[in-house]
């Protein structure tokens, strides 16, 4: 399938076993698997209504294995938006998003008009290797949004896309979660257009 130039592309990296298929799979298709399949890469995608007109959230789930560096590169130029998923459970996950945020800012030049999540996933797990107030630092140094999420549970993760498309500000755009909306998204709505789930 061709890309279209009205797709939003949403690059998700992480290390291997952090859950990002788990999240991209809980959100597009609303389900969770146990075993753990390592990935090449995917891509999935989602319609979305975007000031009453059509267009495409692509979302690329990407390898955790650094073996396909020429891969990366391309997934992060060609990326409207970023998801860097590390597991609350290991701290080496979050360690080894260091080098791929570097190279986001190399090939993009800056990440301040670019919306840029860092996702600690698992958060429903009771080892824990990463604090809160720690993955929330990082997040500020790396001037970009944090939020823990669960997979597994199904928690934070429409909201998840929701604010990742909410810290877009070249494009108005929004997801609907569940057919709802809170009283601010309605009044923006009503301020100016909005990207729905379809």
């Amino acid at each position: 399938m061709p890309e279209q130039s009205n797709d939003y592309r949403v690059v998700v990296f992480g290390a291997g076993g952090v859950g990002k298929s788990s999240l991209v799979l809980r959100f597009v298709k609303g389900t969770f698997r146990d075993t753990y399949i390592p990935t090449i890469e995917d891509t999935y995608r989602q319609v979305i209504s975007c000031d009453k007109s059509v267009c495409t959230l692509q979302i690329t789930d990407t390898t955790g294995s650094h073996q396909f560096p020429a891969m990366q590169r391309l997934s992060i130029s060609k990326g409207h938006a970023f998801i860097l998923v590390f597991s609350v459970t290991s701290k080496q996950s979050l360690e080894e998003l260091g080098p791929i945020y570097k190279l986001i800012v190399q090939i993009k030049g800056s990440v301040e008009d670019i919306p840029v999540m860092l996702v600690g996933n698992k958060c429903d797990e009771t080892q824990r290797e990463v604090d809160t107030r720690e993955a929330q630092a990082v997040a500020q140094e790396w001037k970009c949004a944090f939020m823990e999420t669960s997979a597994k549970m199904n928690y934070n993760v429409k909201e998840l896309f929701q604010e990742l498309l909410t810290l877009e500000t070249r494009r108005n755009m929004s997801l609907s979660i569940d057919g709802k909306r809170s009283s601010k998204q309605k009044r923006t709505d009503r301020i100016k257009g909005k990207c729905t789930l379809m």
